[in-house]
């Protein structure tokens, strides 16, 4: 638990610490930032899925160690959306889908409209990578690195909220929608009368 809370407090503050250090602090020192961010993940969870992005974050800051500049350090957003939207793209084609493998966790015998919705909802977070990756990209190659700190650090959680909160409602109403189906009365209700 408090290794999952230091790594989320340093993914969060990662993108502010570059910006306000990167004119005082050589890159090739701020690159232990990343180093510590793939060392958290590591010793916070033993999944196969979290050892690339692991390694990635390695190479980026060996690319920064060695050559002691900064731009490996703000393509770090970027090859994180590209590896989620790999880690999930993957499983449309080899079911289950991420998120029904998620939903599972909780709720293990999951009917067969559910697995549908939650192949949808993997769908749409691979477009959310897509996008939220083009706009890493965007802010890494042309925005000034207050615009990068900006972006990466704050306004992409906000959206990552605001689309997990989104998908959650629409979830509910998925439900509701369903159970009323499911209770509809049958036309059955006078079988039975006028018998003996």
């Amino acid at each position: 638990m408090g290794r999952n809370l230091a790594f989320a407090a340093l993914t969060l503050t990662y993108p502010l610490a570059i910006w306000l250090l990167g004119d005082s602090v050589e890159p090739r020192w701020l690159a232990l930032s990343l180093v510590l961010l793939g060392a958290l993940r590591l010793a916070a969870t033993g999944q196969r899925m979290w050892i690339g992005l692991a390694l990635g974050a390695f190479g980026l800051a060996a690319i920064t160690g060695v050559l002691n500049v900064g731009w490996p350090l703000r393509w770090y957003p970027v090859f994180i959306n590209g590896s989620l939207l790999v880690l999930f793209g993957v499983t449309l084609f080899r079911p289950p889908s991420m998120a029904e493998r998620l939903a599972r966790l909780r709720e293990p015998d999951l009917p067969p409209h559910a697995v549908e919705y939650t192949r949808k909802v993997t769908m749409a977070w691979c477009g959310f990578f897509i996008v939220n990756g083009a706009l890493a990209a965007a802010t890494s190659l042309w925005g000034t690195d207050a615009q990068w700190a900006l972006y990466n650090g704050g306004i992409a959680y906000g959206l990552m909220g605001v689309f997990a909160g989104a998908e959650y409602l629409v979830r509910l109403r998925v439900k509701k929608a369903h159970a009323q189906v499911t209770e509809v009365p049958s036309p059955r209700g006078g079988e039975g009368q006028g018998e003996g």
